[in-house]
């Protein structure tokens, strides 16, 4: 357990009581959730605390109830905690009753008038310094190619390194991915890429524009051009309530996929019924009864992925 150092040797220490239980969260554990939560965007007029000596280091969280019936937002230093419920006595909701915007400003005046205290000290004891991937934030394998070193929970160690920089072999202007079987091995350029499964690649493109996917096998070349698609909305076994429009109507459900290659055809299926089919963006509404569905998607090269949904009242 980790204490503050002291120099007096008549200073009694309190290590708490002992216990045969397992531990169910270490000290760095939690001391690197604090961190992640700390860094946290801070609400219109605080973004720029970090820059101020007198600024306050809160570890938060807010969120919001559906339907915006409510809004909360919990922080906690040292020494205080304090939570902020925001919303009506009878569970109407209201437009905008979102935490960030109105809890979280109540949170922040709340620890302006609080003391000024310390933050944890760093449990040295639990952790290790380790090699990371700054893009993926794995442990960093030998295909990385740009590290930096961080301190890590012991239990850190047993995760795998990052399995999403991986080392291709491409021709000389890095257009196509070649091998022996249609290319000399002395034009042959091997480099290390980032490669991420479609549906993480959909995201990641969207804050990342200068990521590349990886390039595909060249026409002559014996290789495997991998193909796949996995859903972005429904998630798995998903109770999906579809509320009506002011005149009466029930909403669409919006369907989507990502696809590793956008611009391939997708024919799409509800209960073994064809629906319709998309191209680059794989979007399809639908407007389903009520039980239980089967949402089935195949591509053109007869690659296919299943959802099952449940629609609810």
């Amino acid at each position: 357990e980790f204490c503050e150092p002291t120099f007096l040797a008549d200073n009694d220490i309190d290590f708490g009581k002992k216990t045969s239980e397992k531990t169910l969260f270490d000290a760095a554990s939690i001391y690197l959730t604090y961190e992640s939560l700390k860094d946290v965007n801070r609400p219109e007029g605080d973004e720029n605390w970090e820059f101020f000596d007198s600024s306050k280091q809160i570890a938060w969280k807010t969120g919001t109830s559906f339907g915006f019936r409510d809004a909360w937002a919990i922080g906690t230093t040292k020494d205080y905690v304090v939570g902020v419920w925001v919303g009506n006595a009878d569970g109407e909701g209201r437009p905008g009753l979102v935490g960030v915007q109105t809890a979280a400003p109540i949170l922040f005046d709340v620890f302006d008038v609080l003391p000024n205290s310390n933050w944890f000290s760093k449990p040295f004891d639990e952790m290790q310094e380790v090699d990371v991937c700054t893009k993926s934030g794995y442990r960093a394998s030998v295909n990385c190619e740009e590290k930096e070193q961080k301190f890590i929970q012991l239990s850190g160690l047993k995760t795998q390194p990052c399995p999403y920089h991986l080392l291709v072999h491409l021709d000389r202007n890095e257009q196509y991915q070649v091998n022996s079987s249609c290319e000399d091995l002395g034009n042959i350029t091997h480099k290390t890429w980032f490669v991420l499964p479609p549906l993480m690649e959909y995201y990641y493109k969207s804050k990342n524009p200068f990521y590349k996917s990886l390039p595909q096998f060249r026409s002559d070349c014996l290789g495997d051009n991998a193909i796949s698609m996995q859903f972005i909305y429904p998630k798995e076994n998903n109770s999906i309530f579809l509320p009506k429009d002011f005149d009466g109507k029930r909403n669409e459900l919006i369907l989507k996929i990502a696809h590793s290659k956008p611009e391939t055809i997708v024919f799409w299926y509800i209960d073994e019924t064809f629906i319709g089919t998309t191209k680059d963006i794989h979007d399809m509404a639908i407007i389903p009864k009520q039980g239980k569905h089967w949402i089935t998607v195949v591509d053109e090269f007869g690659n296919e992925a299943k959802r099952q949904i449940e629609i609810s009242r």
